[in-house]
């Protein structure tokens, strides 16, 4: 039953390229038409090349001519058509390969959080990008491999026809040759399978440390990442190389083959000649012939090497494209226009996978207009709330409201376009700041970006830039400070417009001074937006409107500063140890 069920798997995962192949169907059929025959015309190459030899040693220059003419305009014929048919299946390959990388991009970007969570980011970039480039080749390996098959055994049928003791050899040599090929076929997946394993491991090191090179410097991780590297190195080296061996012992084998399979045909063969049994020219086309059925064993070593190895990209890719591991995030049709910016938890429910609830019941309303703040301690559900209401996870039980819908029911251009997180640690991408906000909307004016800027109080940094908003901010900002980070994200989420804006201690990192600009930005748009802050810092929030005490998963009060002070000792305890950032 287990063996069934993974040729089932295989099977399944080849008709992702059958699947993507659909578009450039009638091409490749014909083209694959167009290589078969030119392979059966090659057929005739051995017999002409027979012919115009035993016609040469017979004194008979005249059909030698023919013959030796016939079978270089066969050559000729084949090598012209084979390359032009292999430049227009590549081609075909090439967009293949592409589409299929895109695809399987673009569903990575609507996978769950928790498969991020649950993946690291080399596995995922491999499966993007190494796996997908993996099946170039294959239409071509595969359509050679079937030709060589046609032509093969065209060939047999005439070695047949002229001497079945011949044929009979060349039988019992390929039928021993397929045992071995099986054994190859097994070895060869379970070691690719295990050298995609540690390049995976080895790409999540190489990312993370070209990510986190600042953290790597200073905190001194060179040494103890070099020891990572080299181990996960070592590891990749004994998969490979062990890879490379079942590759070659079986090459070895191959050539086994081959030189049985030549040497019992020739002297075969010359017995026969010997006797009058066959002619001279048989022999000699066998000698050309033979090379085609050592060509097809290598062909079928490559045929079976290639899919094995794409069968377990495929079965990677497909895992992604087909909801193996996780499903896509699935959103509504309701489109929100003017949005009052009403928001209501009833009766939520969430937990991370396999951890206890982080909200209880959770019941709460966020109203615009205000200045909202949430507090509570480490792990009490404040992200948590961050997290659902942008629907990174979804409740086990309950439901959130936007306006009154359903946020589940919502388009995601809706959702997002009317709900932005400012967090601790914004992402800033490779690109230059004028790119950064150009991402969000490609018609914004240098006007209206640096009018948010300003908001944010990160303008005048970036007009003392030599190359002022051209100015690239390498992998992750890297030449930004923390502090500068969260001012340009603020001011890129400022220019989204959205009616509900969240801050996840987004002002952790900034100075007082800058801090103090940043709460007046907050206050200004308190009065157009609903605006909900987590912060480490209580005096961010001191002067919010109303702050939401959390604790093990609801909500036990709620008030100003001042009203919270008097009435609610776990907030008092929460103000007292304010200087303590892991009671936040």
């Amino acid at each position: 039953m287990k063996k069934k069920k993974k040729k089932k798997i295989k099977i399944k995962a080849f008709n992702i390229i059958l699947g993507y192949a659909k578009e450039y169907k009638k091409r490749i059929i014909f083209f694959v038409f167009l290589l078969l025959i030119t392979d059966l015309v090659g057929v005739f190459t051995g017999y002409f090349m027979g012919k115009g030899t035993e016609a040469l040693t017979n004194g008979n220059f005249k059909y030698s001519f023919i013959f030796l003419s016939a079978f270089l305009l066969v050559e000729l014929f084949t090598y012209c058509v084979g390359n032009m048919v292999t430049y227009f299946l590549n081609k075909y390959q090439i967009r293949i390969c592409r589409k299929l990388s895109y695809d399987t991009y673009i569903k990575t970007l609507n996978l769950p959080a928790i498969a991020f969570e649950k993946m690291s980011s080399g596995e995922i970039i491999n499966r993007v990008t190494k796996d997908t480039e993996s099946i170039l080749g294959l239409i071509q390996t595969t359509i050679n491999f079937l030709c060589k098959l046609v032509g093969s055994i065209i060939i047999y049928i005439y070695i047949c026809f002229n001497s079945w003791i011949i044929g009979l050899e060349i039988f019992i040599v390929l039928v021993f040759f397929i045992y071995p090929l099986r054994i190859f076929k097994k070895k060869l997946k379970e070691s690719d399978e295990q050298t995609r394993k540690d390049f995976d491991k080895f790409t999540q090191v190489t990312v993370e440390s070209v990510r986190g090179i600042r953290e790597i410097k200073t905190l001194g991780l060179k040494n103890r990442l070099d020891t990572i590297i080299k181990s996960n190195i070592n590891d990749l080296i004994k998969s490979s190389t062990r890879n490379n061996f079942v590759y070659i012992a079986f090459y070895v084998i191959d050539s086994f083959f081959y030189i049985l399979l030549e040497g019992v045909v020739f002297l075969t063969s010359i017995y026969l000649v010997s006797k009058g049994i066959i002619p001279l020219s048989f022999f000699i086309a066998m000698t050309y012939y033979i090379y085609r059925f050592a060509s097809l064993l290598d062909s079928t070593v490559d045929f079976y090497k290639d899919i094995e190895s794409v069968s377990v990209s495929l079965e990677r890719v497909g895992d992604i494209l087909n909801n193996k591991l996780y499903k896509d995030v699935e959103y509504g049709v309701r489109e929100l226009n003017n949005p009052e910016g009403v928001i209501r938890f009833n009766d939520v429910t969430f937990h991370y996978p396999k951890e206890k609830d982080v909200l209880k019941g959770f019941n709460v309303e966020f109203r615009p207009n205000m200045k909202i703040a949430i507090v509570g301690s480490s792990g009490g559900g404040k992200t948590t709330i961050f997290n659902l209401l942008t629907r990174l996870f979804d409740p086990i039980k309950g439901k959130i409201t936007l306006d009154g819908v359903n946020i589940v029911n919502l388009t995601e251009k809706s959702l997002r376009d009317n709900i932005s997180i400012i967090r601790q640690d914004p992402f800033i991408f490779n690109k230059t700041i004028l790119e950064n906000f150009k991402i969000i909307d490609d018609n914004l004016t240098l006007e209206e970006i640096r009018h948010y800027c300003k908001l944010a109080s990160i303008d005048d940094y970036i007009m003392s830039l030599p190359k002022k908003y051209d100015t690239l901010l390498g992998e992750g900002g890297v030449n930004l400070s923390g502090g500068q980070k969260q001012r340009i994200a603020i001011a890129r989420t400022l220019v989204k417009k959205s009616k509900v804006i969240l801050f996840d201690e987004a002002t952790s990192a900034l100075d007082n001074e800058t801090q103090d600009i940043v709460k007046d930005t907050i206050s200004e748009l308190v009065s157009d937006h609903t605006v909900i802050i987590i912060a480490h810092r209580l005096e961010t929030i001191i002067d919010a409107d109303i702050i939401y005490v959390i604790d093990s998963g609801k909500v036990i009060d709620a008030g100003t500063h001042k009203q919270l002070l008097k009435r609610c000792e776990y907030y008092k305890k929460l103000y007292k140890n304010r200087d303590n950032k892991s009671i936040l």
